[in-house]
């Protein structure tokens, strides 16, 4: 029998999904299943990555919380961002990938039974890392306006308890693609001061944004620099998924706690990735800016592609949602349709939120080319049938 912290967690259904794909050998398979990308890293990442690997002073447990450079780059990257002065040495501690760093937060901060507000859908590795800290998940809907996802600000205050100890949130979200406007975050701003909670913010995509949308910062509005912890990566805007690189960002009255986890859980960072990860946090924006504009190529195809069908219109990261249910199928079903009829990994977004995440399947479209999701529609009408009205 697992042991209690695992009772209500369920795997993400990408390993899965992944390791069909695999098996079946066949290059034909769109590959939509995973967040992976085929662009390539800033130029002297990889060559940085090498140098390192001869280095000595790659190879050792120290310095603990992350080379004094990259600890550096990585405040004031969250500086420019929400406004705030972090001096990187009583505010910023590197950590071994994003989600690892979410979970130190976690640990951190939350006490058994303490709940946690996040949004739904969202990604089930985040939800389980709750769990695992003896959290409680607490979904805030997104619904759909317009064609695109929006927070339900009418639920937030019947969400609020006495247990509420943070906000866990992410935006452009994952994998719905939901980016909060000003009045989202004022909302959920008032909440997080109301409540006395802290705002974990995961910002791994904040700037992957689509449509001319620009980047808005919890840190930034009033009473939030106190209470706002910042999580960064270099995996997705950076495309180093394997370098396993992150950062907190927080005020100093709490990241000697998550530091000491930090110690705790990994012992030490990737030596060998820090100076790659230097690098790219050394890139001009102009870099990043390339790569959304393919990423938005890519949306815009697969949108085009599925016109028709109940998709909802992602305004920035790597995915978007199909909701199946529409079309009379499972999450699951239609995951495996999809494989088999289809050639397309995708994977059903079961226990990624509440109930209702069964409703939908997940496109990722930030490692296939534009010309390679050019027939995704004759592919989902060969498993799934034909867009509702379509004759």
């Amino acid at each position: 029998m697992s042991v209690s912290r695992l009772r209500k967690m369920a795997g993400i259904g990408v390993d899965r999904m992944g390791h069909l794909a695999d098996q079946a050998g066949d290059a034909d398979i769109l590959r939509l299943e995973n967040l992976d990308t085929d662009l390539r890293p800033a130029p002297g990442v990889v060559e940085a990555t090498q140098q390192a690997a001869g280095l000595d002073v790659a190879n050792s447990y120290l310095p603990f919380f992350g080379f004094d450079d990259l600890r550096r780059l990585a405040a004031q990257r969250v500086g420019r961002s929400s406004g705030v002065d972090y001096p990187w040495q009583s505010s910023t501690v590197v950590c071994a990938g994003g989600l690892n760093g979410i979970l130190n937060v976690l640990l951190a901060t939350l006490e058994p039974g303490d709940e946690v507000i996040l949004p739904d859908p969202i990604y089930i590795g985040l939800i389980n890392r709750i769990r695992l800290a003896g959290g409680v998940p607490v979904f805030l809907p997104c619904d759909i306006e317009a064609g695109h996802w929006r927070l339900d600000r009418s639920r937030l205050a019947q969400l609020l308890s006495p247990r509420t100890r943070a906000f866990l949130m992410m935006s452009p979200s994952m994998p719905a693609g939901a980016v909060f406007d000003r009045q989202d975050w004022e909302l959920l701003a008032d909440a997080c001061c109301r409540t006395d909670a802290w705002m974990i913010y995961n910002s791994a995509m904040q700037g992957i944004l689509f449509d001319g949308l620009e980047v808005l910062h919890p840190a930034s509005l009033p009473g939030m620099a106190e209470r706002t912890i910042t999580v960064g990566s270099v995996a997705k805007e950076c495309r180093m998924i394997g370098w396993r690189v992150g950062w907190v960002v927080a005020p100093a009255g709490i990241i000697d706690d998550i530091g000491l986890v930090n110690i705790s859980n990994v012992v030490c960072n990737v030596g060998i990735a820090q100076q790659a990860a230097i690098v790219a946090l050394r890139a001009p924006a102009s870099d990043l800016a390339a790569a959304t504009a393919i990423w938005q190529g890519r949306r815009d195809v697969l949108l085009e592609q599925l016109e028709g069908y109940p998709v909802v219109r992602p305004q920035g990261g790597w995915s978007l949602l199909l909701d199946v249910a529409a079309l009379g199928w499972s999450a699951a079903e239609a995951s495996e349709r999809l494989l088999e009829h289809g050639k397309i990994a995708a994977t059903a977004m079961t226990g990624w939120g509440s109930e209702r995440s069964a409703n939908y399947v997940r496109f990722v479209f930030s490692n296939e080319t534009r010309q390679r999701l050019s027939d995704v529609r004759r592919r989902v009408e060969a498993a799934l049938g034909r867009a509702p009205g379509v004759g």
